[in-house]
């Protein structure tokens, strides 16, 4: 037997899978965790308590968040749910839009955003830009292709049918009809703009599978049937753009319901212009993606070059500058994305996060100068248990954090900093399902379902529950109204910074035993810590123990006010005072900085237990910043 000394100085390779507990020579064993819940990890290694969630507003079958950032002064929140928007500003509605997305179509919404117009698309709708005409006035409109005097439409033009069809543009000296030698017109037609041999229609009304009234724009040359023609690329026959960016200047369409792999850039700075004109080098340029495989179009994001996400690969579109000389596209790697709804890429300090395919992956899409081509690492590899199909994701730099919702309802967040190789991942619960995150300025905001209700909340420093009502006033209250969201649930009360016991809320309104002047309720959540199981470092490298027993532990901790503990014989807390085997709340003054040192007693024999653990739902700080062990060991 021998004594064993063992410094967990960081957690900087997070919760990592029970797959690794083979792999005791890998760096990320010292540094990472068997769970972490409810923690944020620090780029430094520590562990703490995560923020609780804030309470802002209760929203109606809402599904999805959207930022809108004019400058860093006025920045927007958008709220997206059954056929409405909701816009608010510093957590005060100012208007609700009425949109014509139904709940169940919101997940394949996409969206991007130039200075006040944000660009909404569907695949299903025809697209809309909501337009920023003032500080507290936003309106939502169809979009509107740039035309000329006489009328033409500078929109994307394709030609659909594949069988052959002819059509003809012939005039009865009141009108124009369109005819056609096969069934092919459908009600949709009807304000769809047609080429024809050189001549420009829009049709008006449909007189039956091959005939349709129009009026023209400018004459065919001539009335013979003919397969010159060509019809608009986007409308309810066909379908509508899937996503949008810009991109050198140029407003970029990728893919639609009938093209899926094709892709349109607008003329250089008239973003609305898609005119392919001769092909000089400002004019609009349109292509598709052409492989082994027809992949469907599922994001595009700016960067280095234009990123382009498919089902089954990723695509780099570059040239500088972007002309239809210069073009190129190049495949780069084959991961794919989901299909099943639209989970934004998000940029992290020059790469760019997916999700892949399969709904099981984070990867880091990124250019590597030495190949000078992209690779799509694996970001999530040790900790692939937490990714389970995620359904939203956003990047917070403030806190270098990147949010991903998973179908579930539980959400994981990303400490990433690529510059000291920390990637370390932590999985957060609330009593309910987080439904959507986006990240507005500084600040973080969730729509979480807590029963039958949708809430928007917020990350907040200075909360230590969930779904927090904060009150203060100059002037001490027994009694507080404006409760109603946590009505009916176990609640937990902060009066003065002192912890109560927690109640079940029965009303909207508490009244307290004594006058406090601040007060916070809310829900619980609990916070865990398990870390892998000890090894002996050896000549053959490290080695699992046959049985250990740990003599002593010391807890290096900072502004923490509990810690609660399990060295073997259930949770005990070691920073809140007992009486009567109850803890007293009330003898927690401040937060403290200092080492916890606890001893225990007892062999451990299974290889696989770790040495200790923290849980705790008391809402009280808790930050960790190293773990020494002192143990006996057989090896």
């Amino acid at each position: 037997m021998s004594q064993l000394v063992n410094h967990k100085t960081n957690f900087t390779s997070g919760a990592v899978s029970m797959d690794l507990l083979g792999r005791t020579d890998l760096a990320a064993y010292d540094n990472g965790a068997l769970e972490l819940k409810n923690m944020f990890i620090s780029p430094i290694g520590g562990v703490e308590r995560r923020s609780g969630l804030r309470y802002v507003d209760t929203i109606a079958s809402a599904v999805r968040l959207i930022s809108f950032t004019f400058n860093t002064e006025q920045v927007y929140l958008c709220v997206v749910g059954d056929k409405f928007i909701r816009i608010y500003k510093n957590e005060t509605l100012l208007q609700t839009l009425v949109s014509p997305w139904l709940e169940e179509d919101i997940p394949q919404l996409r969206w991007t955003q130039s200075a006040d117009t944000l660009l909404l698309t569907h695949p299903d709708y025809e697209p809309k830009v909501m337009t920023r005409q003032s500080n507290e006035n936003f309106v939502l409109s169809p979009w509107t292709f740039d035309t000329d005097t006489v009328g033409h439409k500078f929109c994307p033009y394709e030609k659909f049918d594949t069988t052959g069809i002819k059509m003809s543009a012939q005039s009865n000296g009141v009108n124009i009809t369109l005819t056609t030698d096969a069934a092919f017109f459908q009600n949709g037609h009807v304000g769809v703009h047609f080429k024809v041999d050189g001549g420009d229609f829009v049709v008006v009304s449909i007189v039956d599978s091959t005939h349709a009234t129009a009026d023209q724009i400018q004459a065919a040359q001539s009335s013979a049937l003919t397969l010159d023609w060509l019809e608009e690329a986007f409308s309810s026959v066909h379908g509508y753009p899937v996503c949008v960016t810009f991109y050198q200047g140029r407003l970029v369409i990728g893919g639609s319901r009938d093209l899926p792999n094709k892709l349109w850039f607008s003329k250089s700075f008239a973003i609305m212009n898609f005119d392919t004109g001769t092909g000089l080098d400002d004019e609009a340029i349109g292509f598709s993606l052409l492989s082994d495989q027809v992949n469907a179009i599922c994001g595009l994001m700016p960067g280095r070059h234009l990123q382009v996400f498919t089902s089954g690969s990723e695509w780099m579109v570059s040239g500088e500058p972007l002309t239809p000389q210069s073009i190129q596209l190049k495949r780069q790697t084959r991961v794919g994305s989901p299909t099943y709804r639209f989970v934004p890429p998000v940029d992290v300090s020059g790469a760019t996060l997916f999700v892949s395919e399969n709904g099981h992956e984070v990867r880091e899409f990124l250019f590597a100068d030495l190949e000078q081509a992209y690779q799509a690492k694996n970001v999530s590899l040790l900790s692939g248990h937490l990714i389970q199909k995620p359904t939203d994701m956003d990047y917070d730099p403030e806190r270098r954090l990147v949010y991903v919702i998973m179908e579930d309802g539980q959400m994981a967040t990303l400490t990433n900093y690529r510059s000291e190789d920390v990637l370390a991942w932590s999985m957060h619960e609330t009593a309910g399902q987080f439904l959507s995150v986006c990240v507005v300025g500084k600040d973080v905001y969730f729509l979480i379902k807590r029963g039958n209700n949708v809430y928007l909340e917020t990350f907040d420093d200075e909360v230590l529950t969930d779904c927090a009502f904060l009150g203060e006033d100059t002037t001490a209250h027994t009694t507080w109204t404006g409760l109603t969201p946590l009505v009916g649930q176990e609640v937990q009360i902060i009066a003065d910074g002192q912890v109560e016991e927690s109640i079940e809320l029965s009303s909207s309104s508490i009244t307290l035993p004594k006058a406090v002047k601040r007060l916070e309720v809310g829900l619980p959540y609990t916070h865990t810590v398990v870390p892998l199981p000890p090894v002996a470092a050896s000549s053959m490298g490290n080695m699992p123990l046959k049985a250990v027993r740990l003599i002593e532990a010391r807890f290096k901790v900072i502004n923490t006010a509990s810690l609660k503990l399990d060295i073997g014989n259930g949770y005990t807390e070691f920073l809140i005072k007992k009486m009567n085997n109850d803890y007293v709340l009330d003898s927690v003054k401040e937060r403290q900085t200092q080492d916890v040192c606890v001893h225990a007693l007892g062999w451990v024999r299974n290889c696989m237990t770790p040495l200790w653990k923290i849980q705790s739902d008391i809402p009280l700080p808790c930050k960790i910043v190293s773990v020494t062990s002192i143990m006996k060991v057989s090896e």
